[in-house]
């Protein structure tokens, strides 16, 4: 390789090996970022493995460990001969390969494709009424501030109303155990910032979100899957859990093992992350409580946002934590942004007095398109298998043979996106799987199903497909 393309590669490094854990995570981390920062472009050719462990003055395993990590990320293309790459924009959401790839919601999001029906991306496409109307409410109120608007904890209206919010779900929360977020991705990225070090051990279940396994990986945590609630003995710096309408399948834990998964976080004094983001979307239309109502302890941290049930681009979420871990949010939330913006988090106020009505619109809504794909499943899909969801925005469906991956790939030339199940297993699991969310309306629904459907009947795996029916609509 040249000496000057290796230099600049490796004042790019800077002091990559300056964190806690292993060699190998920390220089994934820090190439992880060049990559996704645009610093690495695709197609840009990565140091052979011997060459770049001299320079660096480490091991060759530990570079191989750190290049081997990222291809299963789908972030680099390892080939024999050709050397190590860093990988096209499209491969993530499209390649079949092995190991874990890169989530495709977010990749979709950074790089749209042209005239697709993205059924990857589950959150409301279009703002309800409802939510201008509490804008103009917040604009009424914004007339009255006098203050710098600097808020790294939220606004407090916000912070009491979501105090209250919670207290009435049978978990009693002063407005000190809040703090508000720029939605619940970022809440993530906070307590993962504060609470995991390069090394550490993350449990997540499987499936689960595919955006907090995004987040997970790029403090370099070695993630692991939870194949049951028990596995929280184990002791993990973090464990992550979605217990109701969880994404991708809807599912929703019974109380008994809330109760159990509360109990366990206290005996062993593991954080316990409860992602609530989809809990005011349930179709019986009773909200469960949260895990940390059944327990005193304070190791469940709870996650919320109103991203799901009003419009992913109002982004305000929040944390609900014991106090002192809220002081030290907040600490590490100023140095990134100083607070949130107020208007909308003003607007949240107006929305969550008025959550009966506003949930009540949506599951209805959301119901009726789940009933609808589901039927449209049956119908033209009958070998595709799925249990219904009990809540959320998705579906979680196994193909009879081939891998999703694959047929990812043909799903999208036949103009719908779908992402495939290893991206919600943190070990690359469920390649049998596909989450479908029902947030089109129905018209729409029949289409994407439609050219699933088509795309499905020229699938070949293993090799070329077959077009036999042109029309797609």
């Amino acid at each position: 390789m040249n000496g000057t393309i290796l230099d600049d590669l490796v004042d790019l490094l800077g002091r990559w090996a300056s964190g806690r854990g292993p060699l190998y995570l920390l220089l994934a981390a820090r190439l992880r970022a060049l990559v996704d920062d645009g610093v690495l472009a695709p197609g840009t050719t990565l140091p052979p493995d011997r060459t770049l462990a001299r320079r660096l003055a480490v091991g060759r395993g530990t570079v191989v460990a750190a290049y081997d990590l990222l291809r299963q990320e789908g972030r680099l293309v390892r080939r024999q001969g050709s050397g190590t790459r860093v990988a096209p924009l499209d491969l993530p959401a499209t390649r079949a390969a092995d190991g874990v790839p890169a989530d495709p919601l977010l990749q979709h999001l950074i790089h749209p494709p042209d005239g697709v029906r993205l059924l990857t991306c589950a959150a409301p496409p279009v703002p309800p009424a409802v939510l201008f109307e509490a804008y103009a409410e917040a604009g009424a109120r914004l007339a009255g501030v006098r203050d710098l608007g600097y808020q790294p904890l939220g606004h407090p209206a916000l912070r009491a109303a979501l105090a209250a919010y919670y207290t009435g779900r049978g978990l009693p929360t002063a407005p000190e155990e809040i703090i508000v977020t720029t939605g619940a991705q970022q809440a993530l990225t906070l307590l993962t910032g504060l609470l995991v070090a390069p090394g550490d051990t993350v449990l997540a279940e499987a499936p689960t979100y595919p955006g907090a396994l995004e987040v997970f990986r790029h403090a370099a945590a070695v993630v692991k899957p939870a194949t049951s609630i028990e596995d929280v003995r184990e002791r993990p710096a973090l464990a992550y859990f979605v217990p109701t309408a969880r994404n991708p399948d809807g599912a929703v834990m019974d109380a008994p093992s809330r109760r159990r998964l509360a109990t366990l976080a206290a005996a062993h004094d593991v954080p316990l992350v409860d992602d609530e983001v989809l809990a005011e979307l349930c179709f019986s239309g009773e909200t469960p409580p949260p895990v940390a109502a059944f327990g005193r302890g304070e190791q469940v941290i709870t996650v919320g946002s109103l991203s799901k049930l009003v419009w992913g681009g109002l982004r305000v979420g929040w944390i609900r934590a014991a106090a002192p871990l809220v002081s030290r949010l907040a600490r590490l939330r100023a140095v990134h942004d100083l607070g949130g913006e107020v208007f909308s988090q003003l607007a949240a106020v107006a929305l969550l007095r008025r959550l009966d009505e506003v949930r009540a619109a949506q599951v209805r809504t959301l119901r009726a398109r789940h009933d609808h794909l589901c039927a449209e499943l049956r119908a033209r899909l009958p070998s595709w298998t799925f249990e219904p969801a009990l809540g959320g925005q998705t579906l979680w469906v196994r193909i009879p043979h081939g891998d999703a991956d694959s047929f990812a790939q043909v799903a999208l030339r036949h103009g719908v996106a779908v992402p495939p199940g290893r991206s919600f297993d943190p070990a690359g699991g469920h390649a049998d799987r596909l989450r479908l969310h029902f947030l089109f309306p129905r018209e729409e629904l029949s289409r994407a199903v439609n050219n699933l459907a088509v795309a499905w009947r020229s699938y070949r795996p293993g090799g070329r497909t077959v077009s036999r029916h042109p029309l797609v609509v």
